[in-house]
């Protein structure tokens, strides 16, 4: 069984949102220089999923893809060490200023020159931008099946098996592959990487493919291929303003509170 699992390099969620700038004009969110960058947490469970797969099937190899900057081979060497076989990496300066569209595109176009590929593991979101689009326009690129929100994976009879996490409970469904299946938190615990593994990752191949590589020209990827229109950036201005109701007893108390609340028409 061949895996595909997809990676993204985001800035540590756990960074403080002060000490980031946003430039209106540029609509860009500027950052400190020298902040951290991590795997998306959600990427690490769905890697996660690929090596419980491959321990449940005693065989299956497990390809990590990623889009990035040249710093993403940190964040990529991190999930060889986790367990997986080899990794590809997209970097290009042609690839910059896209969008989710794009990203899809090109990790589309990876996945075709892998080839036979049974399953794509990708996070349900990544931890930055949080539109949680690009697996299913994987699939939708593929023209495979797509499950979202997956807690657990299983291989059956040749069918995949995906436990669903729901708004008010779970739901298991069937599907043929290949597919794509988005992985969410409630995984649960990811395992670390041991100190064996580690080193082994120093001799695992990491392949860097450019857009040529995938078959891609400059209008189809990056800025000039993105379709999303970013109108504004900015911090909302933080206007509240707290009211505080007074009563010399509970009862009076509650009385002025119905009272303002009726006055704003809230009740």
């Amino acid at each position: 069984m061949k895996i595909v699992a997809c990676v993204k390099e985001i800035l540590d969620p756990d960074i403080a949102s002060s000490v980031f700038r946003v430039d209106e004009d540029a609509r860009k969110v500027i950052p400190i220089p020298g902040l951290r960058s991590v795997m998306s947490p959600f990427d690490e469970q769905a890697i996660e999923v690929a090596l419980r797969i491959r321990d449940a099937l005693g065989e299956a190899s497990i390809t990590l893809l990623s889009l990035g900057f040249e710093s993403a081979r940190a964040i990529v060497k991190h999930g060889l060490a986790l367990g997986a076989d080899e990794a590809i990496l997209l970097t290009d300066p042609a690839f910059e200023g896209g969008d989710s569209f794009t990203t899809a595109r090109a990790l589309a176009a990876a996945i075709r020159k892998i080839g036979d590929v049974d399953l794509v593991v990708t996070g349900r979101q990544a931890a930055d931008g949080d539109s949680g689009v690009v697996g299913c326009g994987i699939a939708e690129l593929l023209g495979v099946p797509a499950v979202t929100f997956a807690m657990d994976v299983t291989v059956a009879g040749g069918m995949l098996l995906i436990e669903r996490s729901l708004g008010d409970g779970a739901e298991t469904v069937a599907t043929p592959m290949p597919a794509v299946v988005t992985i969410s938190h409630e995984v649960g615990k990811v395992r670390h990487a041991s100190l064996r593994e580690t080193m082994k990752a120093a001799r695992k191949p990491m392949h860097v493919w450019t857009p040529e590589d995938v078959g891609l020209g400059p209008a189809e990827i990056g800025a000039k291929g993105a379709r999303r229109v970013l109108e504004r950036l900015y911090i909302p201005a933080n206007d509240v303003e707290c009211e505080y109701i007074d009563g010399k007893t509970p009862g009076e108390l509650a009385a002025n509170l119905v009272e303002r609340l009726a006055a704003a028409r809230l009740i």
